[in-house]
């Protein structure tokens, strides 16, 4: 059954842009998920920029991400220590340019906890109401079909001109 109401978890979050093995700087960042989109997770950066940098991908990824080396292509997600820290990794490609960033494994965890509980694995279907969505576009192509008062296109055994 579909859930009527939309929830959101949010989380703003400090990840570093990982500049070289020495030196990162700090990227105020945005975790949303909703569960009217419930596939996926969505990242604000806020980079100093007009704009923020938004990043969209599957939860799936992201929980997969944080116990092992996941994805391929735009998002690759993997778990790794540093100075002694577990963290997660995201390398980020996109035509404008590759940007790798580390977080808090602790946070992501927590936070990706909170999407699981609101909608849990296996279930992200029965939040789009498909059933819903396709009953309700059968009922506007019957009431199309009355507002004919016959066929628009003849049959193949018609002549020219006969409807």
């Amino acid at each position: 059954m579909r859930n009527t109401e939309n929830t959101v978890v949010e989380r703003e979050l400090e990840l570093k842009l990982v500049l070289s093995p020495e030196r990162s700087i700090p990227v105020p960042a945005r975790l949303a998920y909703r569960t009217d989109d419930p596939y996926a997770v969505h990242i604000t950066f806020h980079v100093g920029s007009e704009y923020p940098v938004e990043w969209t991908f599957a939860r799936e990824l992201l929980v997969e991400g944080v116990f092992r080396a996941c994805g391929h292509g735009d998002v690759r997600i993997w778990p790794t220590k540093v100075d002694g820290h577990d963290v997660v990794l995201m390398a980020l490609s996109s035509p404008d340019g590759d940007a790798l960033l580390e977080t808090p494994a602790a946070q992501v965890s927590a936070w990706l906890e909170r999407t699981l509980r609101a909608v849990p694995p296996g279930t992200e279907s029965e939040q789009l109401s498909l059933d819903d969505g396709l009953a309700e576009l059968l009922a506007i192509t019957s009431v199309a079909d009355d507002l004919w008062p016959h066929d628009p296109w003849p049959s193949d055994d018609s002549q020219d001109g006969e409807a």
